[in-house]
């Protein structure tokens, strides 16, 4: 049996990786695609209880950048071998509302080193690398109001502009270092708009 696609989803707070994937869903089944949807932090039982305790530490109480990337590739390494590699190898195509790059975006713009980082990802991911990351973009200041309708409140969600334009710098740097892997879409667009760009990149995947 063939192996399964892996495909990522990246991009800032807001940029709308749900409602792409939520498209994408419906439109690969009809091309006779087996598709299983998850999200990190998160996937598993326990990564999702790592889950809740890296993003919603209890009151006055926070984790330090170095802690935080720990505890995420905990949960990617719990992700990986009981949910993501098994449905690969049954020839599953697995959708992913954000894996290792959003460690490199996220933990490097906190503070940990980007070295540092890549050991944690050859050492947790090694060879189940995506087979495409999707990078939904927008200029943080854009994206403010869809941020403040989704109510919700993490770690994350409520840091300062400054914070959220790091992060859009960090993934399109990865995008710019990548590009072979890595495809940019402008997350401001209809949604359709969105989609069918989404769709022409993983044509583009197909014919690899």
């Amino acid at each position: 049996m063939a192996r399964g696609r892996f495909i990522t989803f990246e991009g800032g707070e807001g940029t709308g990786k749900s409602t792409l994937i939520a498209g994408l869903v419906p439109a690969l089944r009809d091309r006779g695609i087996s598709v299983v949807v998850t999200r990190e932090p998160g996937g598993t039982p326990l990564a999702e209880k790592i889950r809740e305790l890296a993003l919603n530490p209890p009151d006055d109480h926070e984790w330090s950048p170095l802690a935080h990337a720990l505890l995420m590739n905990a949960a990617r390494e719990d992700h990986l071998v009981r949910q993501i590699r098994p449905a690969l190898d049954r020839g599953l195509w697995v959708l992913c509302d954000r894996f290792a790059d959003s460690s490199r975006a996220y933990q490097s713009t906190q503070g940990v080193s980007m070295s540092v980082l890549k050991q944690f990802e050859r050492a947790v991911v090694g060879d189940t690398t995506p087979d495409l990351t999707l990078i939904l973009d927008a200029a943080p200041e854009d994206l403010a109001a869809r941020r403040m309708a989704r109510d919700i409140t993490d770690v994350f969600e409520a840091k300062g502009m400054e914070f959220h334009q790091n992060i859009r710098n960090a993934f399109l740097a990865i995008a710019k270092d990548e590009p072979n892997r890595c495809t940019v879409i402008s997350a401001l667009q209809p949604v359709e708009d969105v989609l069918a760009n989404a769709l022409t990149a993983i044509d583009a995947l197909g014919a690899q």
